[in-house]
């Protein structure tokens, strides 16, 4: 099939390096966020997908909205037969799903119905689940409703953080859509409409559902610091400024600690919380790197009654 790859981030990479690599399909142009500001001088830097394409020689297509008239008549000049989609970015109107003959298909990294929208792995981390997967569907104008071609699934470890599994994903997710685009061509695959049970939706996580509660239990702080990894990125307060929790582990044996008081040891740092403590491994202070949570500890030398999480500094 003549394809347009449409993706933007990083995590979209392993999937056009299969496309490119699977030699049955063409890949004839790539669609992709425009260019961005990035870095301390805030230049226009151009998207992983647009520089892996560029390299490849792939024509690069940088729509400001899919529904632009001009990109809309090169994507009809090119005619493709297939648009895979692995996190593009931006909501595709109904006259630009229409153009290809088998539509628009989507690499999605969760086991549809479950969390269908922007973070569906970070919220399968601070949820608890122990199985997550990914799955490529035909997509309508619905929010990840449409029928279901395949799926994959993985196994979400103790200490993984969204970074961590989103990457596995990435590259079982890239077998899986280069499958599918075979499937598809031949005929061998069908889509399947997804189950009406089961459905639970994964709104992007906002700074605000990435502050801690240390009155949670452990688990809860755990899972939403490892979910929030490497963004929005996880925090609390400490003396009325930010600190950011980059990674935490559970410590079983200490229940002696209350919600947010810290107990700091030689080589480490540890916090309560509303069953037992979890130790701060590596902690990023506000204007600050990032550095090991006894470190800082050590640093600011925490005073007898402070807590983390709470307004007064005593």
């Amino acid at each position: 099939m003549k394809l347009v790859f449409a993706g933007t981030p990083e995590v979209a990479v392993p999937a056009l390096d299969a496309l490119i690599a699977s030699g049955r399909h063409e890949v004839a142009a790539v669609v992709t966020r425009p260019d961005a500001p990035a870095g301390r001088g805030r230049r226009l830097v151009a998207s992983p997908v647009a520089e892996r394409a560029e390299e490849a020689g792939i024509e690069v297509l940088k729509p400001v909205k899919p529904r632009d008239e001009q990109f809309l008549a090169r994507l009809r000049e090119i005619a493709p037969d297939c648009c895979p989609v692995v996190a593009y970015g931006a909501l595709l109107p109904k006259v630009a799903l229409d153009i290809p003959a088998h539509g628009w298909v989507n690499l999605h990294f969760s086991l549809l119905p479950a969390w269908r929208g922007a973070a569906p792995v970070q919220h399968a981390v601070m949820a608890g689940d122990e199985i997550t997967g990914a799955a490529t569907f035909l997509i309508e104008e619905g929010l990840d409703s449409g029928p279901v071609y395949g799926t994959v699934t993985e196994e979400v470890r103790p200490t993984d953080t969204s970074g961590d599994l989103l990457t596995r994903l990435a590259f079982a997710g890239s077998g899986l859509l280069a499958a599918t685009m075979d499937g598809i061509e031949d005929g061998s695959l069908k889509a399947v409409p997804q189950p009406l049970d089961g459905i639970s939706l994964a709104p992007k996580i906002t700074v605000e559902m990435a502050h801690v509660d240390w009155a949670a239990p452990a688990l809860r702080v755990d899972r939403v610091v490892r979910g929030c990894t490497p963004a929005p990125g996880a925090w609390t307060v400490f003396r009325g400024e930010r600190l950011k929790l980059i990674q935490a582990a559970l410590v079983t044996d200490r229940t002696d600690l209350a919600p947010g008081e810290p107990s700091v040891a030689k080589n480490n740092v540890y916090v309560g919380t509303g069953s037992h403590a979890v130790e701060l491994l590596w902690v990023q202070p506000q204007g600050k790197k990032p550095m090991r949570g006894a470190d800082w500890a050590r640093g600011v030398r925490i005073a007898p009654g402070e807590r983390l999480g709470a307004a007064d500094v005593r």
